[in-house]
């Protein structure tokens, strides 16, 4: 058997499959990524930061980087499912553990309706009816979102080689159409003058370089951790996952550098004279398909809202499988019912996806469209990467013989700007997101406490409270700083005065994080755990 203390031999930590491979793990990441934020990305970034939005996509393909380095150490010596869940669990127990993946499970649920609902917006321009003059579903777009939802949770069902496999097939044309859009419209329409038009490079300043990352462009680049989500079923993690979640990350951001620069250089020099509060002309849905109508590229037009369908159902398609392994993780350490984790014969988290599915069609009744669902996503995937690198430093300290298959250089200067950067992205967000995202926190902490109370007494574990200290005066304090600050607050703080609050504040969050990690014997035990869960659970399958 596997020494799980040591990292040693492939640790497996359920009935799941390891029948995914390299190529199929990083189309996975790189699907999640490529979704309805290469459709509309590009128009939200521009009309917050002008032709200065390139750098915001720089900017974010730079902190994702730092995340996802971070995430591949994690997930090369802690191969768990679900594992942005689980990797807090070891370092800091049982509440913080549930904190970090109540977080994550909040974004993935949300995410395949996300995905949904744009298909179904982009697509009301050529079928009408499907959304109303709000963005929100009709009748009609609400029974097409369900069935679609509906098509993800089977496809799940039937088991993770038949989403690998899915995936690679709508991975390739995922891939095509936006690399297609960039050199169409790099060759046939490129405004070099447009980069400098209405009010200079950069008409917001950095305010809006900044302001734009969580309209759009963090939400486009974010999903590379679907690979790490994976980690139970990869043939081969220690080596595999470094390598799908960095290369995921490094070719999305290519793609999408690209195609903010084609975007901007394609728009007609008229629709910026006045600013870029309607750079297309007219419309918030299918801008680059109205640009590719206006300069006579019918072909293309077509192709593209095609793609309107494929991408986002695609991304979708992925995060149903997601939600249903962060859930499992929670059931799976016994701080939700332990019916969650249950796993098929198939070796896929059944009940979890149907709860998947579940949560999936409520979430197309409170939020009016796409643009309603970014901000708060970003917010809470952002949060969700944060735990990371602290739980990196704190893992090295209190499980420091573990065998790492890849050891991320220079860790104790990225693992802190990571936190860093993912903090002023929170707070980049604005106020009204924030509020709403620590109401969410809020809600699931009571539920857990409730589950805490009065579950099972038998599989009740340690609280380790202790980690608190550092994970609630974080919530807190960014909603304070929040609140004062200049994206969606009162003003209080003044500019750049206000980000360099946010660094010092979290880099002092850091290191009281990493201080307050749980001794290695309690490491030990989490980790004994997991094993004894794993024979018990291959015994059955």
């Amino acid at each position: 058997m596997t020494d799980i203390s040591t990292g040693r031999g492939a640790a497996p930590t359920s009935g799941f499959r390891r029948e995914v491979g390299p190529i199929p793990l990083m189309f996975i990441s790189l699907g999640s990524i490529i979704g309805s934020g290469w459709l509309l990305g590009a128009l939200t970034a521009a009309s917050a930061a002008g032709g200065a939005s390139v750098l915001s996509w720089l900017l974010a393909g730079v902190v994702m980087v730092l995340l996802a380095l971070v995430h591949a150490e994690l997930a090369a010596a802690y191969p768990f499912a679900g594992g942005t869940a689980r990797y807090p669990k070891l370092a800091f127990g049982t509440l913080a553990g549930f904190a970090a993946g109540w977080v994550g499970w909040l974004q993935a649920a949300t995410l395949a309706p996300i995905e949904v609902e744009a298909a179904l917006s982009y697509l009301d321009h050529i079928w009408p009816g499907l959304v109303n003059a709000d963005g929100a579903l009709t009748g009609r777009g609400l029974g097409i979102g369900i069935a679609l939802i509906a098509v993800f949770t089977i496809v799940n069902i039937l088991g993770v080689q038949w989403l690998a496999e899915s995936n690679r097939i709508t991975m390739l044309w995922k891939t095509a159409v936006p690399v297609l859009t960039v050199i169409v419209l790099l060759a046939v329409s490129f405004h070099a003058g447009n980069f400098t038009a209405g009010g200079g490079f950069a008409p917001f300043g950095a305010h809006g370089v900044f302001a734009a990352l969580p309209l759009g462009v963090i939400f486009a680049l974010q999903g590379f951790e679907q690979a790490v989500q994976l980690g139970s079923e990869s043939r081969n993690p220690q080596r595999d996952l470094p390598r799908a979640v960095i290369g995921a990350v490094l070719i999305g951001t290519v793609i999408y550098i690209g195609l903010e620069i084609a975007f901007i250089g394609a728009l007609n020099p008229a629709n910026l004279l006045n600013g870029w509060s309607a750079p297309v002309g007219k419309g918030d849905f299918g801008p680059y398909a109205t640009l590719a109508t206006t300069l006579g590229l019918g072909w293309l037009a077509i192709i593209l809202y095609i793609d309107a369908f494929v991408s986002p159902a695609g991304t979708g398609l992925v995060y149903e499988g997601t939600s249903a392994r962060l859930a499992y993780a929670l059931g799976h350490s016994g701080q939700v019912p332990r019916s969650v984790a249950k796993i098929s014969k198939r070796g896929v988290p059944w009940v979890a996806l149907l709860l998947a599915f579940v949560v999936g069609i409520v979430c197309f009744l409170p939020f009016p469209s796409w643009q309603g669902f970014v901000s708060l996503v970003t917010s809470a995937v952002v949060m969700m990467y944060g735990f990371a690198p602290v739980t990196l430093m704190a893992l090295r300290r209190s499980d420091p013989d573990r065998v790492r298959p890849y050891r991320l250089k220079g860790a104790s200067v990225i693992s802190p700007l990571a936190f860093i950067a993912a903090s002023e992205i929170i707070y980049w967000t604005s106020w009204p997101t924030v509020e709403k995202l620590l109401i969410l926190i809020a809600v699931g902490l009571a539920i857990f406490g409730l589950y805490y109370l009065f579950g099972n007494r038998t599989r009740r574990q340690p609280l380790d409270a202790r980690a608190m200290l550092w994970v609630l005066p974080w919530f807190i304090g960014l909603g304070v700083i929040s609140y004062l600050g200049q994206y969606g607050g009162i003003g209080v703080i003044p500019p750049w005065v206000d980000l360099i609050v946010v660094a010092v504040f979290a880099l002092a969050v850091f290191y009281v994080g990493v201080r307050l990690a749980l001794p290695p014997e309690r490491v030990a035990e989490e980790l004994m755990i997991e094993e004894i869960d794993t024979a018990t659970q291959q015994a059955t399958i």
